[in-house]
């Protein structure tokens, strides 16, 4: 008879797997913990974790309970070798009653497998990445059963992070440095006082200049000729704190942003964790090295050994090796929490990913100025949804001002000032003793928007992370017109499972209790790059593999995404729309990605809900040309400026040389929306406008004077736009718009806008 198995649940709870950090002394220690866990949940007498060599085309045993110990580093089977390669190979689980009577089996005879004859194995994806096999086995014939199967794809989903950042420090351990440490050479900053840059997200905030990217040689320069004796012991103790710290920080980063927390200190509590790593720097206090020089000299071997490595999962963790050398070292120093976080800091940085922003804004960073002059949309975007001060400047002399300069930041007009004078400070200093809510005061928000003669406009917001639905609730939104939910893929190093998605749409649903909400497909791709898919580089990619062409692309995780809205939007008014939507037959095979998954949860017998509204993006010159076609089968189409004004125009809306091309106004623009919205009047579909052109003061009018009357808008930007619209008739915005649509020059559609010229455009 088969064994009472325990249920699974814990296994896939995220404070299990935390705790497993916690129980953790090393990089083995951690992965024998997984599959001890593992096996016990399963009653398996066999659990092993196999990770793959990309390099090699094969995997490797690398932990095991029930099999030889000897095994673990020799097992090595070439992508689709045996039933676990072949796991791998086929992207596939394979479940055996006997697996000895399946051709693949492949047997090692000192392993002596022939008892287990019970199989069962899944593969250990990381979104497209193969990262693994997960596998158990059993004497007992037919002993896994379906329940079996999903709960150990859950598992897997769960661990593939984990295992993901645990297989990277063993790639660390195979690596041999090539290269000397090459010293850093002091460079001269001629003084700064004041950059000017432009804004990415307003605020002021005055702090203490921290550059990400140098505080291990800043801290060790700070620290070198401290007088004050370290030892052994203190480092131990620092050690310790790091570790409680960075565990606090993951609670507080599920806790507050729960929907793009993911597991982003792991990478940090994995090298922490490992003996090798914290080993060197033992040995090398024990040969004579004071501490603090043993932590730098040792955090820039593992930096420049990353810098060094084909490997780009290796070269993306440098950031989080500086990070945690940073705080080792004001641990071993300072013991002072605050001083190792960026609490009240202003963080200068280059080469910025969102999941580097998530864990600033966590840590409390003031402000953050970024080099470059440019900054990818959807961390743009993230910085404003986290309301961090941000400013974009082209001066890389600030990456070499150092550690502890004041700095204050005026993210709201662009200027950064170094060491700001008592004249600048005095100026600023009734701002900076005020919140910014404060600074922004009550808004005097209707709780309906409506023109001078009666004409209802709806104003709903775009949000990006579940922490700005509060924001919506204050700016007394609608609705939400736009859930970007490629947000929860794009901070993360993965991608986030069925049941993650849902618990994120849920809570969307749940808070706005009955207001509409839309909540748009994965848009990724154009400079909205998931680090983790780095076979999606491309040489265009704003007219490549973007948004329902990945999802298309990516079948599967199509599935997954859609099943997660029609579960989430069950008893609710659930509208999902497909973003750059080219044809239609775009939209038909994303329709059938919708009945496929609804067939998929009727089959599992999940609820869900039934009959979703459908709606598409309207981006593309190509849709506007088949709008008579695409308004037929449709429920609801949203005009998405942004990219509406970019590829009508040809003007690619992050370069910064062209930017006075990028037109909102431009005949052809207002022509082709103006088509747009007389197909939607014909088959009587509601048709809503997001983008920045919605919250544009002298657009604004020009879209209500289209006939549009629902808007969609950042809901910081309601307080400023509701005000236009109710101070204007219908009548009046409609004949003004009808005089632009008849002007074919853009400066005189300035002028009748009032819309400031910039410029002779030819």
């Amino acid at each position: 008879m088969p064994r009472n198995k325990d249920n699974v649940d814990l296994i896939c709870d995220i404070a299990e797997r935390a705790g497993l950090f916690e129980k953790s002394s090393s990089l083995e220690n951690f992965l024998d913990t997984v599959i001890r866990i593992i096996a016990w949940h399963m009653k398996a007498a066999v659990c092993s974790i196999y990770l793959y060599e990309e390099d090699q085309n094969e995997i490797v045993l690398r932990a095991t309970q029930g099999l030889k110990s000897e095994a673990v580093g020799n097992i090595r089977l070439k992508l689709g070798e045996g039933l676990t390669g072949l796991v791998l190979k086929e992207l596939r689980p394979i479940r055996e009653a006997r697996s000895s009577q399946n051709p693949n089996f492949k047997r090692f005879p000192y392993l002596e497998e022939q008892p287990y004859e019970a199989f069962l194995a899944v593969p250990i994806l990381r979104g497209l990445n193969r990262i693994g096999v997960l596998v158990v086995q059993d004497p007992q014939p037919d002993y896994f059963d379906d329940n079996d199967l999903k709960a150990l794809r859950a598992i897997a989903a769960q661990l593939a992070t984990t295992i993901e950042s645990a297989k990277l420090l063993m790639d660390i351990h195979d690596l041999q440095l090539r290269q000397g440490e090459a010293d850093a050479v002091p460079v001269e900053v001629e003084a700064l006082q004041l950059v000017r840059g432009k804004c990415a997200c307003d605020g002021i905030a005055l702090g203490k200049s921290s550059v990400i990217g140098r505080n291990v040689e800043a801290s060790l320069e700070a620290f070198e000729n401290d007088p004050a004796p370290r030892t052994l012991d203190d480092f131990y103790q620092a050690l310790k704190e790091t570790e409680g710290q960075l565990t606090e920080l993951q609670k507080e980063l599920e806790s507050e942003l729960s929907d793009v927390a993911s597991l982003i200190f792991s990478a940090h509590l994995l090298i922490l964790k490992d003996a090798e790593f914290s080993g060197r720097i033992i040995k090398t206090i024990e040969q004579g090295t004071p501490p603090q020089k043993a932590v730098a000299q040792v955090v820039k071997h593992y930096i420049n050994l990353f810098k060094a490595t084909s490997n780009p999962n290796l070269r993306e963790k440098v950031q989080d090796m500086q990070d945690l050398g940073h705080r080792l070292l004001m641990n071993l120093m300072v013991h002072d929490p605050s001083q190792a976080d960026y609490a009240g800091r202003i963080l200068i940085a280059e080469d910025l990913l969102p999941s580097v922003l998530l864990k600033l804004a966590t840590q409390k960073a003031a402000g953050l100025v970024h080099i470059g002059g440019n900054l990818t949309s959807h961390v743009s975007i993230l910085a404003n949804s986290l309301q961090i001060p941000t400013v974009l400047v082209d001066e890389p002399r600030l990456l070499e001002i150092g550690e502890d300069r004041a700095v204050l930041l005026d993210a709201d007009q662009g200027n950064v000032f170094i060491d700001p004078s008592d004249e600048v400070l005095n100026h600023y200093r009734a701002l900076l003793e005020t919140s910014p809510q404060d600074r922004e005061g009550t808004p005097d928000i209707r709780e309906q928007t409506v023109t001078r003669d009666g004409r209802r406009i709806v104003l709903q917001a775009n949000i990006n992370i579940l922490s700005e639905l509060r924001m919506v609730d204050r700016m007394k939104a609608e609705g939400i017109g736009l859930y970007r939910s490629e947000f929860p893929f794009i901070v993360r190093n993965d991608f986030p499972s069925e049941e993650e998605q849902y618990r994120v749409y849920r809570k969307i649903f749940e808070h706005m209790a009955g207001k509409p909400v839309t909540l748009r497909t994965l848009d990724v791709g154009g400079d909205k790059f998931l680090s983790y898919a780095r076979n999606l580089k491309e040489t265009n990619p704003f007219l490549g593999l973007r948004a329902i062409r990945f999802s298309l692309r990516n079948r599967s995780i199509f599935i997954q995404q859609i099943k997660a809205m029609l579960r989430a939007g069950e008893g609710h008014r659930l509208r999902i729309m497909f973003p750059m939507i080219s044809s239609l037959d775009d939209f038909i095979a994303a329709r059938d990605v919708v009945l496929e998954s609804r067939q998929q949860l009727e089959q599992e017998g999940i609820a869900h809900h039934p009959h979703p509204e459908l709606g598409i993006m309207i981006e593309l010159p190509s849709a506007i040309e088949m709008i008579d076609d695409l308004a037929p089968v449709v429920r609801f189409i949203s005009i998405g400026t942004n990219d509406l004004v970019q590829y009508v125009l040809a003007v690619d809306r992050t370069n910064e040389f062209i930017a006075d091309l990028y037109q909102p106004h431009h005949p052809a623009v207002l022509r082709a929306m103006d088509r747009i919205v007389q197909a939607a009047e014909r088959h009587q579909l509601e048709v809503s406008v997001c983008g920045d052109m919605a919250a544009d003061p002298h657009m604004a009018p020009v879209l209500i004077g289209l006939g549009i009357q629902t808007l969609s808008l950042n809901p910081r930007s309601i307080p400023g736009i509701q005000p236009v619209i109710t101070d204007v008739t219908f009548e009046e915005v409609r004949d003004k718009t009808q005089q632009a649509l008849r002007m074919n020059r853009v400066g005189e559609i300035e002028s009748l806008l009032g819309i400031p010229a910039r410029g002779e455009h030819g």
